[in-house]
């Protein structure tokens, strides 16, 4: 067999939406496809406002901009994280802190936040690894008492929960993506999720270059100017097409998605019980998406050793994050606050097994066994 890590997911109907979106002549954002897909989100998962942006990372930049963040400010995060996590942040001229992560979720450690929290802290941005909710509740009641943001980098969340909340929903704001390696795709994109009404406006601003456009639309104003600090943070009405299609399919996606990572924690268990390796771990009350199935086995070593046995027998896998305190901009731009006891030790050992839309239940059995056969000629 030859299976690939990841292939990006196609419902049949993208084409349709598409041509309709070039007969529509309106491409920029915020059109017809723009609008379907950010009511959709908004109606779905009980958000205020929902916001398509070219990606998550522009998302982020949001977020930061709309948290006030200025030079000088810290904000708290997990150093396993991707890299725009922090950049959104450092932008802004802030410096990050970078907080050890949980062994059993591979996200941030709630107990550790207040530590790494001081006068200058602005925000926190819990990341939910691998759709697996963090510890919203205890997170959120220390913003609250510390009078913190948060922002949560959902990018991997699109439909996971939290005690019954859609992740991004929890926080301040929330940042989903939509590139070609998530659950739901076009291509490059993501969704800015605003949970304040007081914040909505503003943030329609920021996202349209700084300009009170969005009011002028909606016949607030005669014309618009510029009126704030901003980007170009809009989609293509293309990608939102496309996307659109697949929002449509969601919960069809979703349990595809759930039956393989099923299958492959039941065929699994038996090592695991062996203590050849770990696999993941979901906390009561959290509902995650199969955004990815990951294993955990010993050290670096054996990792590299299973990633060439499974590439030999035509399987990619593949390991994650580079902690972001260990990288040269890492070092430069922030600082790791308390001991760094799980965050390097699980970026060593993690190994992500392929995962997508499409992925055959007999595929599945192809990996398991070949994985079983690495530990059988150890």
């Amino acid at each position: 067999m030859n299976i690939p890590f990841n292939i990006p997911p196609v419902v049949g109907t993208e084409l349709e939406y598409i041509k309709d979106a070039v007969k529509r002549r309106k491409l920029c954002g915020d059109n017809h496809y723009t609008k379907l897909c950010s009511k959709l989100i908004e109606e779905k998962y009980h958000a205020q406002k929902a916001l398509l942006t070219p990606s998550c990372t522009h998302a982020l930049e949001s977020a930061a901009i709309l948290c006030d963040i200025k030079p000088g400010d810290e904000v708290i995060m997990p150093s396993f994280t991707f890299v725009s996590t922090a950049n959104a942040f450092f932008l802004r001229g802030a410096k990050i802190k970078f907080v050890d992560i949980r062994p059993d979720t591979q996200n941030i450690d709630e107990q550790l936040i207040e530590k790494a929290i001081t006068d200058k802290t602005k925000a926190i941005v819990p990341v939910h690894y691998a759709g697996v909710s963090c510890e919203m509740d205890t997170i959120m009641e220390l913003a609250e008492q510390c009078s913190l943001k948060v922002v949560e980098d959902a990018a991997q969340g699109v439909n996971a929960f939290y005690k019954g909340k859609a992740l991004g929903t929890i926080g301040n704001f929330g940042c989903y993506s939509f590139h070609e390696t998530k659950n739901y795709t076009m291509g490059e994109g993501g969704a800015l999720i605003v949970n304040s009404k007081d914040d909505c406006l503003r943030a329609e601003i920021v996202r349209e270059k700084g300009t009170n456009r969005a009011e002028f639309l909606l016949g607030m104003v005669d014309k618009y100017t510029w009126v704030s600090e901003g980007s170009s943070y809009l989609p293509s009405e293309l990608g939102a097409a496309y996307l659109y299609a697949q929002l449509l399919e969601a919960d069809n996606i979703n349990e595809m998605r759930l039956s393989r990572y099923n299958q492959y924690y039941s065929a699994l268990k038996e090592l695991e019980n062996k203590e050849k390796l770990t696999l993941p771990f979901v906390p009561a009350g959290c509902v995650h998406n199969a955004h990815m199935f990951y294993i955990k086995v010993r050290d670096i070593r054996e990792r590299t050793e299973l990633i060439n046995y499974l590439k030999g027998n035509g399987i990619l896998s593949v390991f994650h994050y580079v902690p972001l305190h260990t990288s040269p901009q890492g070092k430069k731009c922030g600082e790791f606050v308390g001991k760094d006891r799980y965050t390097t030790d699980t970026a060593d050992r993690l190994l992500r097994l392929p995962m997508y839309k499409d992925l055959k239940a007999e595929e599945v059995d192809y990996v398991c066994e070949q994985i079983y056969s690495f530990y059988r000629e150890r």
